[in-house]
């Protein structure tokens, strides 16, 4: 099996990159010359992750299916995990697949290439913290799904207990954490109209986090604007506060035991282990390391989004941000082109930060926006902001799916909600 382009990943930049690859070559050319791979059938945005785990997103509803994506996009699409990866030969090795009762469906595969882009995405960076098992992630669709399960399990028994409260408590206050905050106390509070007075029950969420303020990785006042807004949502907010160890029910830090009904770890970033094996060059948090063309250690082979490690300015590398995978994805499109068509880019890639949002659930948000009128910086909260937040993910539709289709998508799921309500509840 052989294809011009394989991109292995399908996430925010991976499939962004081969829906414009396959439209750019068109319908016959594309199929043949582009194949996108990943271990999933189906696509969802990570940053509506937290929104997928609250129960205020449904999966089944938000998900798209990468054959369907395909065909519409005239790319290739195959489902498997890379277990390897040959860079003398250019061919990489899918796994096995098996269904629920270990039966062998699909063999082992061996895919060659000429030119392949990794855009494999991270994980969560446990800092070598142990007893990190007794925590949730939010690293996948899976991961939200099973906390929503038991956060639903969780909320069914707080009900019904004599102390009529439910703890949770969130390590790492970037934008995960924070947004998960809110998300999780506005189903709260759409659960509790459901409810009797007999059966309510409050929520205590507890937001951990070891640098000097939250979202460290944004301007002040963004931070200050999200710790106040949470602060009246009575979440508790601990900054300069590290966790050295989870227990079941228990997060141990240098202040003290912190108790917990549910224990959800969002703490940095790191990319998957395994990419060290891959014979490329990778730093210590198993990224790639790319130069300002985003090519890897090896000729032919790219890497852009989170498990890259791409140069910016003053020695910083780009922030691991949906806009980078979005302007990375953008950028490689045209060098591929090029490249197929026997030409090449030589200009680097140049990263623009276009500012950040953050959305605090109740139809707010906060942040901002970089640029813009005379080379001038601008703050945006309340429902601006919460519209711009919801614009971002329309444009990460837009850009796989098509104005047209954004539109009845959109459309389509408002008139959902209004008629099945906001909260998932199964």
């Amino acid at each position: 099996m052989h294809s011009d382009i394989v991109v292995v990943g399908g996430g925010a930049g991976g499939l962004e990159l081969a829906a414009r690859l396959g439209r750019r070559l068109g319908k016959r050319q594309g199929r043949e010359r582009v194949l996108l791979v990943d271990r999933t059938p189906f696509h969802i945005w990570k940053p509506t992750l937290h929104e997928v785990a609250a129960g205020t997103l449904d999966a089944h509803q938000e998900g798209l299916s990468y054959t369907v994506l395909a065909r519409r996009n005239h790319f290739s699409f195959a489902i498997g995990e890379l277990v390897g990866l040959n860079v003398a030969d250019k061919t990489l090795a899918l796994d096995e697949i098996r269904n629920a009762q270990g039966e062998l469906l699909v063999p082992r595969r061996t895919v060659s290439f000429t030119h392949l882009v990794l855009a494999l995405g991270s994980g969560s960076n446990s800092f070598g913290t142990p007893g990190l098992e007794h925590a949730y992630l939010l690293e996948n669709v899976r991961d939200a799904q099973r906390f929503h399960a038991d956060w639903l399990g969780a909320c069914a028994r707080a009900s019904f207990s004599e102390r009529r409260s439910l703890s949770v408590a969130i390590v790492g206050a970037g934008a995960t954490g924070v947004e998960l905050s809110a998300e999780l106390l506005e189903a709260h509070a759409e659960l509790q109209e459901s409810l009797g007075s007999s059966q309510r029950f409050r929520v205590d969420i507890t937001l951990v986090e070891s640098g000097e303020r939250i979202l460290g990785g944004l301007p002040e006042k963004i931070s200050a604007q999200a710790e106040l807004a949470l602060e009246r949502k009575q979440v508790k907010v601990l900054t300069r506060t590290r966790v050295t160890e989870i227990r079941r029910g228990i997060l141990v830090t240098q202040a003290g035991e912190i108790r917990a009904d549910l224990i959800v770890w969002a703490a940095g970033i790191k990319a998957a282990d395994s990419n060290a094996a891959l014979g490329l060059e990778v730093n210590k948090l198993n990224q790639f390391v790319v130069d300002q063309r985003l090519r890897t250690s090896a000729p032919g082979i790219f890497a852009l989004g989170d498990c890259a490690a791409c140069p910016w300015v003053d020695g910083r590398l780009v922030p691991a941000r949906a806009q980078a995978a979005h302007q990375q994805a953008d950028y490689l499109a045209r060098v591929l082109s090029a490249l197929l068509h026997e030409r090449e880019v030589t200009e680097p890639f140049t990263y623009r930060d276009f500012g950040s949002l953050v959305s605090l659930g109740d139809n707010k948000g906060i942040g901002n926006l970089m640029g813009g009128l005379a080379g001038r910086n601008f703050f945006v909260e309340g429902l601006i902001a919460k519209w711009m937040y919801m614009g971002l993910h329309l444009d990460h539709h837009r850009a796989i799916l098509g104005i047209g289709k954004t539109i009845v998508l959109a459309l389509a799921r408002l008139l959902q909600q209004r008629v099945s309500g906001r909260l998932k509840l199964h």
